[in-house]
């Protein structure tokens, strides 16, 4: 695939057109006030999976609406103090998998809590959390659930859900709630913008090849799913086009990336069909935080920098906790 998106010069000078709702804070303020209100205690249950070197504990919390989400927490089994804590999101159409899928950031030093996705978790890797909520007719797969309104969209209760992670991971007693960070790729890069935007208490986030971010060029744009699943439905609710891209406005990972003032190592990859480059340097042009870096895979698709940015990103945490 060559590159086919705007030259790399206007890329890095590139700015979404996507709309910030008026009462867009409001919105998530309201959300996640509500989510906490109907919060019951994590429980953290040890678990023996053969992991000699690390704990590992089967976690359940409560995300959007009270719902049951479930996650791994990984802990080195050797550690003298309280650790910074990395909560991981995963991409599209997979779950949490197994506890020895996740096993880089416990053997670099640090807990980690990886958060299964509501009702994904049967493509590629499994998942346990289902989603309770229904939706009004939809397009195969996420992106159209509930998109009529931002109070039914399915990303609401998957966001509110990684804000209600993050809070578990630094109400644990082995974890230091002033070093929490924030990691994915693909839809998991675009949960972690989310969860940037919405909590403080990320210090570092680690977005690769983000999904969810600059949704006017990319419905119109992305040749690959999941983006098109959209642009098929409206295709045929030829009526709703205004009503979608009003909700879509609240969930732009443009808009988080507004809001967030932590560090932040992006990464693109320069022949992304999935998620565009423009889309990406959409997120990073508009990332708020004065500590950011993108790095550019210029021969890779989708699949980024793969364990070259795994590397990098051991070390960029390293030098900031």
């Amino acid at each position: 695939m060559p590159q086919y998106d705007m030259s790399l010069a206007q890329l890095r000078e590139y700015r979404s057109t996507a709309e910030l709702p008026r009462n867009f804070d409001d919105f998530w303020n309201v959300t996640l006030s509500e989510a906490r209100a109907l919060a019951m205690p994590a429980r953290f249950e040890l678990v023996d999976v053969g992991l000699r070197l690390v704990e590992v504990y089967d976690v359940t919390f409560s995300g959007f609406g009270g719902h049951p989400i479930r996650g791994w927490f990984i802990l080195p089994r050797r550690r003298d103090a309280e650790l910074a804590c990395v909560v991981k999101f995963i991409g599209y159409g997979g779950g949490r998998g197994f506890p020895h899928e996740h096993l880089m950031w416990p053997t670099a030093g640090y807990a980690l809590l990886v958060m299964d996705t509501r009702g994904q978790g049967s493509s590629w890797s499994k998942g346990d959390t289902p989603d309770p909520v229904g939706s009004d007719p939809a397009l195969p797969g996420f992106m159209t659930r509930g998109i009529l309104d931002p109070e039914t969209y399915y990303y609401r209760r998957v966001f509110t859900d990684a804000v209600r992670a993050i809070e578990t991971a630094a109400q644990h007693p082995a974890v230091d709630p002033g070093r929490i960070a924030v990691v994915g790729g693909s839809q998991g890069g675009g949960i972690s913008l989310a969860a940037a935007g919405l909590d403080q208490r990320v210090r570092a986030a680690m977005p690769d090849v983000p999904f969810l971010c600059d949704f006017p060029r990319a419905v119109t744009f992305t040749p690959r799913d999941p983006f098109p699943e959209i642009s098929r439905f409206l295709a045929v609710h030829r009526d709703k086009v205004e009503r979608v891209f009003r909700t879509l406005g609240y969930f732009d990972g443009v808009n988080f990336a507004a809001r967030s003032s932590a560090a932040a190592l992006f990464s693109v990859g320069l022949m992304d069909t999935i998620c565009p480059p423009s889309t990406v340097f959409a997120a990073f042009n508009a990332f708020a935080g004065a500590d950011k870096t993108l790095n550019e895979y210029g021969f890779n698709d989708h699949e980024g920098g793969g364990a070259f940015q795994e590397r990098a990103q051991v070390a960029w945490l390293g030098e900031r906790f």
